[in-house]
């Protein structure tokens, strides 16, 4: 019990299948020194929030990354739910199903994805007292402000001229545009309840937390891969 309450039990979701196609084998990748899926699990532990965390993996050798990082699978994400087209919810909601075969229950579900080196503890605390504001019903997503206004934006066509996406929007000042944000792709913190319905994915009523700008990148080719890795250096650093 907890200020009177009963503490929800949580479950911390990282999936890690072998078949990454733009950076190969990017969750266990070396990423300063640690398998890449090793920060997000450290940051994790180290939040103090979670009851389990489990790695959602097909691959033999993640399975071993994973036990060798203190965190063994507790059972192997089914090969038909580790294609290129398989998305996220439907390995949440396989998790959650085999889990509760197992005995447990969980009130709250968190995505954590294994590529998400510069989120650390205190990122997913604020995140889950977001949640605890909004009554534990609304998912709570990592989102952070676009570097430039998206209405600067522009097509480009295959003779290299440009169409502006809002034509007359570009010579508009940043600071009389709305801010606007984006899905990091780190986190969302779920009711289990949302995770567990049945038919389309249900994309409203989404609560934002809200990074600084550095920890969106998205770790999607060998360029953001070394660029994570100076920022991540150069954050701890400064720490030391």
């Amino acid at each position: 019990m907890h200020d009177g309450q009963a503490v929800p039990r949580r479950i911390g979701i990282i999936p890690a299948r072998g078949g990454s196609k733009r950076v190969p084998r990017k969750n266990i990748r070396d990423f300063c020194g640690k398998p890449m899926m090793a920060h997000i699990l450290a940051a994790a532990a180290a939040s103090g929030l979670f009851d389990v965390l489990h790695v959602s993996t097909e691959d033999p050798e993640i399975m071993a990354i994973a036990a060798d990082l203190g965190y063994p699978v507790h059972f192997p994400r089914p090969m038909a739910l580790a294609d290129d087209h398989t998305g996220l919810m439907p390995v949440l909601k396989s998790v959650v199903h085999t889990f509760q075969s197992m005995g447990y229950a969980f009130d709250q579900v968190v995505l954590l994805m294994a590529c998400s080196p510069l989120i650390d503890a205190e990122d997913l605390q604020q995140a889950a007292a977001l949640f605890a504001q909004v009554g534990g019903q609304a998912p709570v997503l990592s989102m952070a402000p676009y570097a430039v206004p998206i209405e600067w934006a522009f097509s480009r066509q295959a003779s290299g001229a440009i169409i502006p996406v809002q034509p007359g929007m570009f010579a508009t000042r940043s600071q009389d545009l709305e801010p606007r944000y984006y899905h990091t792709g780190n986190y969302v913190f779920f009711p289990t309840e949302r995770v567990l319905r049945d038919g389309p994915v249900d994309q409203s009523g989404y609560v934002g937390h809200i990074l600084p700008k550095w920890k969106g990148i998205d770790i999607d080719d060998d360029e953001d891969w070394y660029l994570a890795e100076a920022l991540f250096r150069t954050l701890h650093a400064k720490k030391k």
